[in-house]
């Protein structure tokens, strides 16, 4: 079998250092489409875009801490665990959860430890649960979940893992904002790290069964949470306690994104679907917790 359960969840965790500086924060939030504001006609940037573009005034969105210091190991990454053998082509992200412990700083350096935190059989497909828990002298700063869905893998009678799926939001959203996403935004997102040419190559995503590249699923993830912080938590970044999403479709660049959001007690439910897909789901079963 080309994932070796028993392997890989006993490997020894890596360890890195990381830094970042307020230059790889700026390229971040460019990445997601920070400095456009598609609710105004005036060509000149919105000044409330400015927190998130300059090193004067710079507050740090924290899905940043998804590529922070080259990022957390990723699809790649979870590619070159001892017990994992697979195709890339196979290879898709499935969800992502984050657990922010401090504000993320402009700049810092720290502590990233990765490990496997969890294999589970989902029957026509293996979920890898990759784990990064970053640190500084001050201490913990973040936990990141990134899982990995690698199709054809499944089948060995292994755990099937949690259910993580919400249940269905009541009523209208409180509010649904729309943002377009550039034609070349992969092109610009992959320069914080995620170089997979499922992003990039049109060739690879046809091996991979796509039409064309589609957009990192961390990009649309970043792309959700700035525009909840932006509606619905006044712009403070400092807010965000937890950020959890499922990846239950693409992102074409050139599209645009329709984001549904409806508060609940300490956190707010959000739906992202492809307007021009006739609402093609996204992003579901997403939850960000704040204060």
């Amino acid at each position: 079998m080309p994932i070796d359960a028993a392997k890989a969840l006993a490997a020894e965790p890596r360890t890195d250092g990381i830094s970042w500086t307020t230059k790889d924060v700026q390229l971040y939030h460019l990445g997601i489409g920070a400095g456009a504001d598609p609710d105004r006609d005036s060509p000149a940037t919105d000044p409330d875009e400015l927190r998130y573009l300059l090193e004067s005034r710079l507050h740090v969105l924290p899905s940043f801490a998804t590529v922070a210091g080259a990022g957390a190991p990723g699809v790649i990454g979870g590619l070159s665990l001892p017990g994992v053998d697979v195709e890339l082509a196979k290879v898709l992200h499935g969800g992502q959860t984050l657990e922010i412990h401090r504000p993320v700083p402009a700049r810092g350096t720290a502590t990233a430890t990765h490990r496997l935190a969890a294999v589970y059989d989902k029957g026509t497909a293996a979920i890898l649960v990759l784990r990064t828990e970053v640190a500084d002298a001050d201490g913990p700063l973040w936990t990141d979940d990134s899982q990995i869905f690698v199709r054809g893998e499944g089948g060995w009678g292994g755990d099937r893992g949690p259910s993580n799926r919400l249940d269905p939001p009541t009523g209208a959203p409180d509010r649904t904002v729309e943002r377009p996403v550039r034609a070349d935004q992969a092109l610009l997102y992959r320069l914080c790290g995620d170089w997979n040419p499922l992003h990039a190559d049109p060739e690879f995503a046809k091996l991979a069964g796509f039409d064309r590249p589609i957009l990192h699923g961390l990009c649309t993830y970043g792309i959700t949470l700035k525009a909840v912080v932006d509606t619905l938590l006044g712009g403070d970044v400092t807010r965000v306690r937890g950020y959890t999403t499922r990846f239950a479709g693409v992102t074409y660049p050139g599209e645009t994104l329709r984001i549904r959001m409806w508060r609940q007690e300490g956190s707010v439910q959000v739906a992202v679907s492809a307007v021009e897909r006739d609402d093609a789901p996204v992003l579901t079963d997403t939850i960000v917790r704040h204060s």
